[in-house]
């Protein structure tokens, strides 16, 4: 039950950009730890400004990025998509159309090598130690592809199963950027479509997300029980804002 009223109250939310609440809390909090994680240089009070207002005081005296800038807002755009969608069957337009959103006026878009708004041209690899091999970019769409299939042809989806098909996304890399944000997006996503507690991964916990990652073949249990952990952390979060009635 309380699934079904986060996936309605982000939904009702989003339409009145309702503030203080479940969907504030999610926009904000999604938009700084995804993009914390892939190297932002904005803080959680600076991504919660720009939210609210489309502007911000910078806390110090260091320089900040206009990508970072610009791809603080795109996620915001990316959510929104995200829960307009919610119900859709995962393809492969959306998850074009969800790296487009969130790689739309950065200077990747002006770089052909990063072919924003479609599958990457140029191999690439996850880390700089402990380097993982990825799909070659001749192999993205068959292999994007075959993970599509498989995964629509799952019945009863679990939230191990979105979590493999989130391992198996990353090992692709279909994109020239923007992997990892998009990755979790569709994970939120698929919780929500599935019945499943939605979570977000912290920040704080990247070291152990990305362990996970890098050991999943050997031991997909320490990224399932990291990914618990924040599932138990945003249903708290979501019981105590959504205990209301109308």
């Amino acid at each position: 039950m309380l699934v079904d009223k986060i996936k309605h109250e982000l939904i009702e939310q989003k339409k009145s950009k309702f503030k203080g609440n479940i969907y504030h809390y999610s926009q904000v909090n999604f938009a700084y730890n995804s993009n914390k994680i892939e190297g932002s240089s904005l803080t959680e009070d600076e991504t919660e400004e720009i939210f609210e207002t489309n502007s911000f005081i910078p806390k110090s005296n260091d320089m900040v990025k206009l990508d970072d800038l610009t791809e603080m807002k795109n996620h915001f755009r990316l959510f929104d998509y995200t829960i307009d969608i919610i119900d859709e069957p995962l393809s492969k337009d959306i998850i074009i159309k969800m790296n487009k959103i969130l790689k739309r006026n950065t200077t990747d878009e002006e770089n052909p090598r990063y072919n924003v708004g479609g599958f990457k041209i140029v191999p690439n690899k996850i880390g700089l130690i402990n380097v993982i091999d990825t799909s070659k970019p001749e192999n993205v769409e068959k292999d994007i592809d075959k993970l599509l299939e498989e995964y629509s042809n799952l019945k009863n989806i679990t939230i191990e199963d979105i979590i493999d098909f989130h391992y198996r996304f990353e090992r692709i890399h279909p994109f020239g950027d923007g992997n990892g944000r998009v990755g979790r997006m569709i994970m939120f996503k698929e919780c929500l479509k599935n019945n499943i507690m939605p979570f977000i991964i912290l920040d704080r916990n990247k070291p152990f997300y990305m362990r996970g990652l890098k050991n999943y073949k050997e031991d997909k249990m320490f990224l399932i029980d990291t990914i618990k952990h924040e599932q138990d952390s945003y249903e708290e979060i979501a019981k105590d804002m959504l205990n209301f009635k109308l």
